[in-house]
């Protein structure tokens, strides 16, 4: 110590401590990333006035359709040869096995449930709505089918209420136009599906200008693989198959 009261330090201690400062600079460098990172692209919800058959809320910039009431669902059951010949096709490509775990999310009168019921003698069926009446129309459908794999399950606008984990395949047949929160719900579906679980979106075709169908009824694959992409799904089949909808089967993305 000088006569300031000031520490002398030898030439090993000035190196020792030089190093460590050199060293600890170095430490703060490597913890500071050298590119920034990408944000991942996330859309909320914007709100304008509403179109005819619209919501006046929109997702991605496409507005969502207003919801189809209990009462105008009769017309899922009315018999039709073409209507019951896209089933077929829809369901056969479904890759459906014996005991496989299906959510038939929006299921409305069980038009697919009961079918798919048939076809997974050994496995199991959610049937989610959310509107009262379209859930005592599947409770008692069941009752008449005797279909013991049918499991109804009331669901809200944000959630299916299903259990995580439990699903080999989910469905939306010309339901996701409708989806009051995609954003959440599909958070929701993604959680429910197994590792290997797929999800299925039929719906009508916006690229086909001769469908007389409302645009707010109708997606586009690449409107649907946006909003898609943005919840961590990725395609993994695009069947265009039937005559009027598309057929797109979404895997998780890693």
């Amino acid at each position: 110590m000088d006569k300031f009261g000031h520490i002398k330090l030898t030439g090993v201690a000035r190196l020792l401590l030089l190093s460590c400062a050199i060293y600890a600079c170095q430490q703060q460098q490597e913890e500071i990333p050298k590119k920034p990172v990408k944000p991942t692209l996330t859309y909320t919800y914007t709100y304008r006035k509403r179109s005819d058959d619209g919501t006046g809320k929109f997702y991605a910039n496409r507005e969502i359709a207003q919801i189809m009431t209990a009462e105008g669902a009769a017309w899922l059951n009315l018999k039709d040869q073409q209507k019951e010949a896209s089933a077929k096709m829809a369901i056969d490509h479904m890759n459906l096995m014996p005991n496989s775990v299906v959510a038939d999310i929006g299921a409305g009168t069980g038009y697919y449930t009961f079918r798919i019921a048939k076809r997974i003698p050994y496995g199991k069926v959610f049937a989610v709505e959310i509107q009262d009446d379209l859930i005592r129309y599947l409770n008692t459908r069941k009752q008449e089918t005797g279909d013991s794999n049918v499991v109804v399950i009331k669901g809200d606008a944000k959630s299916p209420h299903l259990p995580d984990s439990s699903l080999d395949l989910a469905i939306m047949i010309d339901v996701y136009h409708e989806l009051e929160y995609p954003k959440e719900m599909m958070q929701f579906v993604s959680k429910a599906l197994k590792k290997t679980g797929k999800l299925l979106l039929i719906e009508y075709r916006a690229e086909d200008p001769k469908l007389h169908i409302n645009p707010l009824h109708k997606m586009s694959v690449a409107q649907i693989n946006k909003e898609m992409g943005m919840n961590g799904f990725r395609l993994s089949y695009d069947g265009e198959f039937l005559p009027f909808q598309h057929f797109l089967m979404y895997e998780k993305a890693p």
